[in-house]
């Protein structure tokens, strides 16, 4: 897709954030949208996180287990969407997600998708993908961690219909296939991800022996900084 840097609206629209929750978590044998992290559940953390940040609406996409994961966020201030096809993949939780964007009364101008699993997402990461987005009007923005591009990112509004189009496979797809309309911005621990037990027991080994995670996070969200500015300049 071409893409008109004009199309860019500078006075900070509505830019939207979808969080990916509707696996099954068959490799961890529990929901792990649930664990315990941080003295909430992880999805309540990056509910958090999105809710702290610069993007509204907060939409949260569930499938697998929704009747047990919904009851613990329903109070919060979010857009809930099932994703009756979940099973399909991340593909159909994306496709569920933006059908509701495009379904709401205000224009949204681009969405921020982020997954559950990603323990050290922030809205600080989250509000650099915005910051990104106005500086250097590319119409993608994504974070880049172990020699790869991918979530969280941004998409504006005109790769909404290519997102509800995408077939067993997530937003990095997307990104890889548009590289020339990409910005990135360095998120080191994107990486992390917790897919099994193990993942999570080194997780809660690892903040403990940091000592905590603020500390951590904001070591990394100093650093992170520094790199996009210059790469901006």
């Amino acid at each position: 897709m071409e893409f008109n840097t004009e199309q860019i609206n500078n006075d900070k629209s509505t830019i939207a954030i979808m969080i990916l929750a509707a696996g099954a978590s068959t490799r961890m044998g529990t929901p792990k949208q649930l664990l315990l992290y941080q003295r909430r559940s992880f999805l309540q953390y990056i509910i958090e996180m999105a809710i702290a940040s610069v993007c509204q609406p907060v939409v949260v996409v569930l499938g697998a287990n929704a009747e047990q994961i919904h009851p613990q966020i329903k109070q919060l201030p979010i857009k809930v969407v099932k994703n009756l096809d979940w099973a399909c993949g991340m593909s159909s939780s994306i496709k569920s997600g933006i059908e509701l964007l495009n379904n709401l009364p205000q224009k949204i101008e681009a969405v921020v998708i982020t997954v559950c699993d990603q323990p050290f997402v922030s809205h600080q990461i989250i509000n650099r993908l915005v910051d990104a987005y106005y500086s250097t009007k590319k119409p993608i923005i994504a974070c880049e961690y172990a020699g790869t591009l991918g979530v969280p990112a941004l998409f504006n509004h005109n790769f909404f219909s290519e997102l509800a189009a995408l077939k067993d496979s997530g937003a990095k797809k997307l990104i890889h296939n548009n590289l020339n309309q990409v910005f990135s911005i360095p998120f080191p621990l994107g990486n992390i991800d917790i897919d099994t037990p193990k993942d999570y027991e080194q997780l809660l080994s690892t903040i403990k022996a940091a000592g905590n995670l603020e500390d951590f996070e904001h070591l990394l969200s100093h650093e992170s900084t520094q790199t996009t500015k210059q790469a901006i300049e």
